[in-house]
């Protein structure tokens, strides 16, 4: 929602107004501000073309792999678990019997089964940056996928080009490059706040060009000029704000979803909005106890809302453009433990599902050993799983750097090679 807020206790800047009136972008708040200076930015570097781009689905909790994508049905009953392993449309591919919808289209995408580089780190952080957070900790840490394509290809077709519904890491990027939270009726103007009001860009500028100087010295907000109207325009059009509102998808397409995946509806709707980069979390994977019953009711919702969002990428033709990746932050271990049958953390190997984006899909990349322990063939690294998405929104990570606050280049990852198996 866009809002002015008026409050006659609150201290008065120096055009009179109070601290407390103030532009909204909905959840954007101060930082939010900072879309018009990142509208500079882009227009200054001439970036804003291409149509790339990336759903990034975090399975908070980290999923067991070998009840998912990776079934062991030849192994001793407290490795393998109670789940049995299906046929999919794709050779010599199995996959879990709960993913009965997944299995009819496989062909859609791939399942790295020798994932790497996991770090005892309950976070998404991982999942978007591919670094720990130690590193770079002393500039701001690494910046997540999304900020990074802020930075270097900018928005498409004025929309926001990251918005993220998990964690917040701009890393050494700053401010200007956070991902962009709308909540409810976010991105729209309220029925106190006109269009006809919005577009009086001198009362505005000089409103917030106010708030600029006395309210702020920590870089949250950048030049406030005329790309602040880019800003105002992201709101006026209500494209953005249309495609967040369920409510205007067909009720068959939104059926097709269920219940539970509204938010692989709304990323869906985001990224045809223009919006580069969507990040959410779904579900709960933190199976210390209970692995199995709590999968039984999980997994059939995920085979639902992930193949309604390859079915209808499929469809509307945007699957050689948007990428798709879910995964967690690592796997599960091996044997079943005695907490009444659950799976505790494990860092030697987990999974990757990756999707669209032009990938050569309908395989398994790797191998783990007969009780899902450690990779045995092809081992792939998280930053990798990076390489090929950075390879997908057409940035070229062996030759990109990014000059970090101290001045020195960086580049986006350390191991450089998209996986070759897709590209």
């Amino acid at each position: 929602m866009f809002s002015i807020k008026s409050d006659k206790r609150s201290k008065r800047y120096c055009d009179g107004k109070s601290r407390r009136n103030f532009l909204q972008v909905g959840a954007l708040g101060v930082g939010g501000l900072t879309l018009g200076g990142l509208y500079r930015a882009e227009a200054n570097a001439g970036l804003g073309s291409s149509e790339k781009a990336v759903i990034n689905i975090h399975l908070a909790g980290g999923p067991s792999h070998q009840d998912t994508f990776d079934l062991k049905p030849e192994a001793a009953r407290e490795f393998r678990g109670e789940f049995s392993p299906i046929q999919t449309n794709a050779p010599g591919m199995d996959i879990c019997e709960h993913f009965p919808l997944l299995a009819t289209s496989a062909d859609k995408f791939a399942v790295v089964r020798s994932l790497t580089g996991s770090i005892a780190d309950h976070s998404d952080y991982p999942t978007q940056t591919g670094f720990p957070r130690s590193d770079l900790q002393g500039i701001g840490g690494r910046p997540a996928l999304g900020s990074v394509a802020a930075r270097l290809l900018g928005s498409r077709r004025g929309a926001p080009p990251f918005i993220g519904y998990n964690g917040t890491y701009p890393g050494y990027l700053g401010a200007v490059y956070k991902p962009y939270r709308p909540q409810g009726g976010d991105l729209r103007l309220s029925k106190t706040m006109t269009a006809e009001r919005m577009q009086s860009r001198s009362e505005l500028l000089s409103s917030l060009d106010c708030l600029k100087r006395e309210a702020d010295n920590s870089g949250q907000m950048e030049a406030l000029d005329s790309y602040t109207q880019r800003a105002v325009d992201v709101v006026t059009s209500g494209r953005v704000a249309d495609a967040i509102d369920l409510g205007k998808e067909d009720p068959k397409i939104r059926e097709r979803y269920g219940k539970d995946g509204n938010m692989f509806l709304t990323a869906r709707r985001l990224v045809e909005a223009g919006v580069r980069v969507v990040n959410f979390n779904w579900g709960s994977w933190d199976t210390h106890s209970n692995n199995f019953g709590h999968l039984r009711g999980q997994l059939p919702k995920l085979d639902r809302a992930m193949n309604a969002l390859l079915t209808d990428l499929d469809e509307r033709g945007l699957d050689k453009d948007v990428s798709i990746v879910m995964w967690g932050e690592f796997g599960r271990t091996p044997r079943v433990n005695n907490n009444k049958g659950g799976r505790d953390h494990w860092y030697e190997v987990a999974m990757c599902f990756l999707a669209g984006g032009g990938m050569r899909t309908g395989q398994a990349v790797g191998r783990s050993n007969k009780n899902a322990e450690r990779a045995v063939e092809r081992p792939v690294h998280i930053q990798e799983v990076f390489a090929t998405l950075y390879h997908n929104l057409g940035i070229d990570v062996a030759s990109t750097t990014i000059t970090d606050p101290a001045g020195r280049p960086q580049y986006l990852v350390e191991h450089r090679d998209p996986i070759h198996e897709l590209i």
